[in-house]
């Protein structure tokens, strides 16, 4: 089968399995005169692309998806993604929302061959990318690229929704499924702060690794985006490349493969509080290991030097190069590039200010017990369980209730999320049922009136 055929394919699946097909949402009028939408999806990565299907599919139709990037550059995997291939399973299913035709194998099948697919061991992150944009055309879901959303407020019972060239698009609710840094920033060692731009990157920055031949590269952190960029940087021709460890040893351990059961994925979010920062706390304290793979790719050059137990206590400029203190000793390097994860920070999202005040956390709702007490986890925010933000102080900012935040930030309260695609298959259908109910509830009165109006006879007695 072509590329052609399976998408012919995929969209009589659609049809067949559209029940129910009836139409059950009226538009509402915005402040501008003109219908306003039911949901606006910010960001159309894997996870944008997925919910805005998963809403398609309940007839929840008059829907827009909105990313930043061009047309095929959203998400990570053509970016700043430095792996060569995923690291789920090849047979992980996600977008697909469980159609067959619209799985990776169909894809991959129709565009190399059966005998690709069963050769095949990790999916090339260029070909997942690919896989991404036929997903899109394939379900037909709207997008418009080249918008960056910078505002989110209150507006006659909807959202406004405001982007960086002042258009106010309005919307009912708001999915905000915009990756990583979708609660905060990139995090930057604050040891750090102090350096030239051109001596210490991030890792999602656009680093032109070609400069980088010949050149001392330092490396913070030990998850597999930090090999990731010390193996793409070893490879470019970098004289020598340190990747330096805070702690005693590495993290080889993968905790979400262990996770990634039906049981926890599904109902990890309907525990109690105590069970659900007990899990995640712990799962979050590992770390995100990364597979043999991804070591070899970095151990196999002899300029590689990991360095654990190497937390950076100060750094400073001597001449041109950078040196980095740690308790392993001195470390100097052309470019330090930081690969330190995420930082939960709600002022630095604009689309989050007009509430980021009142944004509930769990360290607002919960006290763990003194040995499992974590102030990172405690900044996460403490959703309920659609994914809405909850207020800090219940009637300050009641709106936020129609805000809906779906990645790696909504972890403490959900588990995996937007961010893992080993939980797509359950995280998606969980979000797009709250938005549903939230929908159909704020709709009660308008059904209910539709109902008893209803009187179209479905026999004739003759």
């Amino acid at each position: 089968m072509s590329l052609d055929a399976l998408l012919v394919h995929v969209q009589d699946e659609i049809a067949r399995t559209a029940h129910p097909r009836a139409p059950w949402l009226v538009p509402r009028t915005g402040p501008d005169g003109r219908p306003a939408h039911d949901v606006i999806v910010v960001g159309a990565g894997q996870s944008g692309l997925a919910v805005a299907f998963g809403l398609m599919r309940a007839q929840v139709t008059n829907i827009l998806v909105l990313d930043r990037a061009p047309k095929g550059l959203e998400g990570p995997w053509l970016t700043y993604a430095r792996m060569r291939t995923l690291r789920s399973p090849k047979d992980f299913t996600g977008p697909d929302l469980g159609l067959p035709a619209l799985t990776y194998q169909s894809w991959h099948e129709a565009r190399y061959g059966q005998a690709s697919w069963q050769a095949l061991d990790l999916i090339l992150r260029e070909d997942w990318a690919a896989y991404l944009a036929f997903v899109r055309d394939a379900t037909g879901v709207p997008v418009e690229n080249g918008v960056t959303v910078t505002g989110i407020a209150p507006a006659d019972n909807l959202l406004a929704v405001t982007d960086s060239d002042g258009t106010v698009r309005y919307a009912r609710k708001v999915v905000l499924a915009t990756g990583q840094e979708g609660a905060g920033r990139w995090a930057m060692p604050e040891a750090l702060a102090d350096l030239p731009p051109g001596r210490v990157a991030r890792t999602d920055d656009a680093i032109d690794f070609a400069d980088l031949e010949g050149k001392r590269v330092a490396v913070i952190g030990a998850g597999a985006s930090a090999f990731d960029n010390a193996a793409t940087a070893l490879e470019a021709g970098a004289a020598a490349v340190t990747l330096l460890c805070r702690r005693a040893e590495a993290q080889v351990v993968q905790p979400y493969r262990w996770l990634t059961f039906a049981g926890f994925l599904r109902h990890l979010g309907d525990l109690d509080d105590a069970w659900r920062w007990r899990f995640m706390s712990a799962v979050m304290g590992l770390r995100e290991g990364f597979p043999q793979a991804t070591w070899d790719r970095c151990a196999r050059h002899p300029h590689f030097h990991f360095l654990p137990g190497a937390p950076i206590r100060a750094a400073r400029m001597d001449g041109s190069a950078v040196v980095l203190d740690t308790p392993q000793g001195m470390v100097t390097a052309d470019l330090v590039i930081a690969a330190t994860g995420i930082a939960v920070d709600y002022a630095a999202r604009p689309e989050l200010l007009a509430f980021a005040h009142n944004i509930a956390t769990w360290g607002d709702r919960y006290a763990p017990p003194p040995q499992e007490r974590d102030d990172r986890l405690a900044a996460y925010p403490y959703l309920g369980d659609d994914y809405a933000f909850t207020e800090r102080e219940p009637g300050l900012t009641p709106w936020i209730r129609d805000i809906h935040l779906f990645g790696i930030a909504s972890t403490v309260s959900h588990g995996p999320s937007g961010s893992s695609i080993n939980a797509m298959t359950t995280a998606v259908p969980r979000l797009v049922s709250g938005l549903t109910r939230g929908l159909f509830t704020a709709d009660l009165d308008r059904l209910w009136a539709e109902f008893r109006a209803y009187d179209v006879p479905q026999a004739v007695l003759r």
